[in-house]
């Protein structure tokens, strides 16, 4: 970072474009501050397992490619196997273990995550039992006591990212569906201010983005409130909303 307790010395160049060594001196007050802007954070909700449909798995690896060409970060619920291990895994390979923070509720830890994996230090932080796991190929995990501390987690993280953060989901069961549900709610409540979007491979969320047209014509979703998900049919575009996402 520049010292801004210096003056900032221009070089004036004359009209033949020779340098003729004078010297403007600029006050650090009036060049500023220098502004560190924090990467973006996405989280991603996905199931974990791969589903019947290569298509899935390559949309993950597809998301987790676009996150880095776009140096942007991801928390995810902490699993291995199915497709957050894939978009782990794969944002790992690309961008570093440092990218990735995966959260996982101990319930959980026999079901989404290779037992050779599951080596953490317990320690103690705001009274919430947490463990952290050492750096690998997954990227960064922390395990918690329970889902609610998970999802306030990820969420927090996504709160404090720079511009454009915000929440995909990918394909998944019913935890998929009730986080994607859930930040969606806080946002309508004004609990956040980021965008959210379904990230649709092969038609999987058709269902859902149907139920909320059906929601507004019956007068259960306003028709505001219906434009805090965002439908998009490829990684680009999905990470493309979020960045252009703005309050309603």
């Amino acid at each position: 970072m520049a010292d801004l307790t210096k003056e900032n010395d221009l070089t004036v160049m004359n009209s033949d474009n020779v340098d003729t060594t004078t010297a403007i001196s600029i006050p650090s007050d009036i060049a500023g501050p220098v502004i560190n802007t924090p990467p973006a954070v996405i989280c991603v909700f996905c199931g974990a397992s791969p589903g019947t449909s290569e298509a899935h798995l390559v949309a993950a690896r597809e998301l987790a490619h676009v996150l880095h060409a776009n140096n942007i970060n991801l928390v995810y619920g902490g699993g291995t196997t199915g497709l957050m291990g894939e978009v782990a895994r794969t944002m790992v390979s690309l961008a570093g273990p440092d990218s990735v923070h995966g959260i996982i509720p101990t319930p959980l830890v026999k079901y989404e995550r290779k037992p050779s994996l599951g080596d953490v230090t317990k320690t103690t932080l705001n009274n919430t039992s947490q463990k952290h796991g050492s750096v690998g190929a997954y990227g960064k995990v922390t395990q918690v006591d329970d889902m609610h501390t998970r999802k306030k987690m990820m969420a927090q993280e996504v709160m404090t990212g720079g511009p454009g953060s915000g929440f995909i989901a990918l394909t998944g069961g019913f935890g998929t569906m009730e986080e994607l549900m859930e930040v969606v709610t806080w946002n309508q409540l004004g609990i956040h201010d980021k965008g959210v979007v379904a990230f649709n491979v092969d038609g999987f969320f058709d269902g859902m983005i149907s139920w909320v047209k059906r929601g507004v014509t019956t007068g259960f979703i306003s028709s505001t409130n219906s434009e805090i998900l965002v439908e998009a049919k490829n990684a680009e575009d999905a990470v493309k909303a979020l960045r252009d996402y703005k309050v309603f």
